[in-house]
């Protein structure tokens, strides 16, 4: 027998352990290939396709992501395999196998599993990069699909990179192997495993870091953003790696003070199993409960941020279209009858309109209580507080009632610390006027007009004084049209821009379809470049789950052997595994899912808004998805146990 038919054995007689490692390297290696198969993609490198640089610097971090991933992933791997392999490799020693033919047959097996997933993972990301390449096509809207391409360069890329990775890793840990007398590898699998202990201290670490962690990101904001975001990350990560590794234990310790729980049925032999299983997986479940709640977070992020931008979109632009000009019905922008007959040639209907006239006041300073006056080169607004409630009701904005001969400041956004009271100065139809400021509100009624973004409101009978003081000419007009179903208004609202001359551009707000249009397009690639990316994390997550599971099968066959020789009957052992099996894969989903709550609170808290109805439906897609990989998993394991078992 050769070394190259004894690695191909071990291979073989192993599989079912290789298998969820071999099938997370496959897909690895896949997503790899397709991502560089659009990058050296000959239309992409000779510029044919213009959009493809919008997302071609976020397939390069993905390409690096998938790197360090694989590389971590596949250093674990072989880590892990070389444990469980010790009585095996006891055994080869005993036999008269040297040191350097040990590590020459473990690189030996780990070249064969790497071929064989480096020309799997190729062949199948050649079969579905046209499917790759065709829904790309549909979120670029390009007019012409990508044609299917292989490029060698891609193709070289991820079979050598891959392969090198690989090698790599297998020198490193073969040069491990042989520092263990022979004795020792013979019995190492029955080695008594030991108490269970713990350590208060870091309980407490635990406790104390996570309490703080979950503390911070409740009052993260904007502000602070900077100056909180690395201690979450490091207190989470100390305070996740000592919960599976210290606190459990003490959990489970309680547990089994409580005689009414730990004695009912197999309770006993669940609680005492489980506790050796969290001890000695307590690394892998903290790196699943950390990527769970990166999936998670990254996902909801994306998909809130999508929520968040089309509400800002309304908040920030309350009317489909707006624009102004000088004078009250000069129409030098564009003609309101012209711009309501495109619109409805385009099949869209009108459902609000406004038209509001105000007083420029030139060159205006602020001042603010006992602060210094503040001067502006540009214009603002004053209008009547008729005009102001009647644009008020139409977006939904609280009205309000100047006193008499007094301003009220109107925002988009509200200063803290800062004084209503404060006097405003400037220049009107060429003299100067000075007013009081008694009042400030946070609001947005009109879209962002050049003139109009500082807006002061006025009661109408003073309104009305100074408006008879100023020509109709003068007047700054604002003239607002919101849209049935806006969303799809972009090419009406590039069609109406360019009747708009060109010196007048600037007072014209035709954006809302078309930043929605780009906004949606930007969320898309991201969800479906990033949406390879998840998977690749969740599928080797629950595939180091697996590994771990039949890395200890046969240590668990003979438990469960021995337990069916005093009585125990299958559907016992079933219901033992099943729970088992169910901790070991949810409990770290369960942190990963307070992790991500807690992180997308912080969130909500720095766009000022609520969005919790939408991470729990990413979440519960993680949910579902882990609970399919679960029960396939636990089905797998059981048919193996039960053999083994009755064997």
């Amino acid at each position: 027998m050769t070394f190259r038919s004894l690695a191909l054995s071990n291979i073989r007689g192993n599989w079912r352990s290789y298998s969820a490692f071999f099938l997370s390297s496959v897909f690895s290696v896949m997503i790899f290939y397709i991502y560089a198969a659009f990058l050296y993609h000959p239309e992409v490198v000779s510029g044919h396709i213009m959009a493809a640089s919008k997302i071609r610097a976020g397939m390069v971090f993905c390409e690096y992501i998938i790197v360090i991933f694989s590389f971590l992933f596949v250093l674990y791997s072989n880590s892990a395999f070389l444990k469980t392999r010790q009585q095996e490799f006891g055994l080869f020693s005993l036999f008269g196998m040297t040191r350097v033919q040990l590590r020459k047959l473990v690189i030996f097996e780990n070249a064969a599993i790497a071929l064989m997933a480096i020309a799997v993972g190729i062949g199948l990301g050649m079969l579905f990069s046209k499917l790759f390449f065709m829904a790309l096509a549909v979120l670029l809207n390009l007019n012409e699909s990508i044609p299917f391409a292989a490029p060698l360069k891609a193709v070289g890329l991820t079979a050598g990179g891959f392969f090198i990775l690989f090698m790599l890793i297998s020198i490193w840990t073969a040069l491990r192997i042989g520092r263990t007398e022979i004795i020792d590898l013979l019995k190492a699998a029955r080695k008594p495993k030991g108490q269970l202990v713990f350590s208060p201290w870091l309980v407490a670490i635990s406790v104390v870091c996570l309490s703080a962690a979950y503390g911070m990101a409740l009052v993260m904001n904007g502000g602070n953003f900077m100056l909180l975001a690395l201690p979450i990350l490091i207190t989470v990560i100390i305070g996740t790696y000592f919960l599976f590794s210290q606190l459990s234990i003490l959990l489970l310790r309680f547990i089994q003070k409580r005689s009414s729980v730990y004695y009912k049925r197999t309770n006993m032999i669940v609680f005492a199993q489980l506790g050796y299983k969290i001890k000695d997986n307590a690394r892998i479940l903290f790196i699943v409960s950390i990527l769970s709640a990166v999936v998670m977070t990254a996902l909801g992020t994306v998909y809130v941020m999508n929520i968040g931008g089309k509400k800002g979109m309304l908040m920030n632009s309350p009317f489909s279209l707006a624009y102004s000009e000088k004078g009250l019905n000069t129409h030098e922008v564009i003609d309101p009858a012209k711009l309501k007959a495109v619109v409805e040639e385009d099949g869209f209907k009108i459902i609000r309109e406004a038209k509001v006239a105000g007083v420029l006041i030139d060159r205006f300073s602020l001042q603010w209580g006992d602060e210094k006056p503040r001067e502006n080169d540009y214009d603002a607004l004053i209008i009547s507080a008729t005009d102001y409630n009647k644009l008020a009701s139409m977006t939904g904005q609280p009205s309000i009632q100047p006193e008499n001969g007094k301003l009220t400041l109107i925002q988009s956004y509200k200063t803290q610390g800062r004084e209503n009271v404060g006097v405003l100065k400037g220049s009107i139809n060429g003299k100067e006027a000075a007013f009081d400021i008694n009042g400030l509100v946070e609001a947005k009624v009109m879209n962002w007009l050049k003139s109009n973004y500082f807006t002061f409101v006025m009661d109408d009978f003073s309104y009305m004084k100074l408006l008879s003081t100023v020509p109709e000419d003068e007047l700054f007009v604002m003239y607002g049209y919101e849209l049935s179903n806006w969303e799809k208004t972009a090419a009406l609202s590039e069609k109406l821009r360019k009747l708009v001359p060109e010196e007048f551009q600037p007072q014209v707000d035709f954006n809302r379809a078309l930043y929605l249009e780009e906004l949606n397009e930007m969320v898309s690639l991201t969800l479906f470049i990033g949406m390879f990316i998840s998977l690749l994390f969740f599928i080797a997550s629950g595939s180091m789950i697996y590994f771990k599971l039949f890395t200890e099968l046969q240590e668990d066959q003979a438990q469960f052997k021995a337990l069916t020789r005093i009585g125990m009957t299958k559907a016992e052992i079933r219901k033992i595994v099943v729970t088992q099996v169910g901790i070991v894969f949810f409990v770290p989903v369960v942190v990963g899912i307070c992790h991500a709550l807690f992180a997308m609170k912080a969130l909500d808290n720095i766009l000022e808004s609520s969005n919790w109805i939408y991470s729990f439906v990413v979440i519960g897609i993680y949910i579902v998805m882990q609970t399919l990989y679960f029960i396939t998993a636990c089905s797998s394991y059981m048919k193996s146990m039960l053999r083994g078992a009755n064997a």
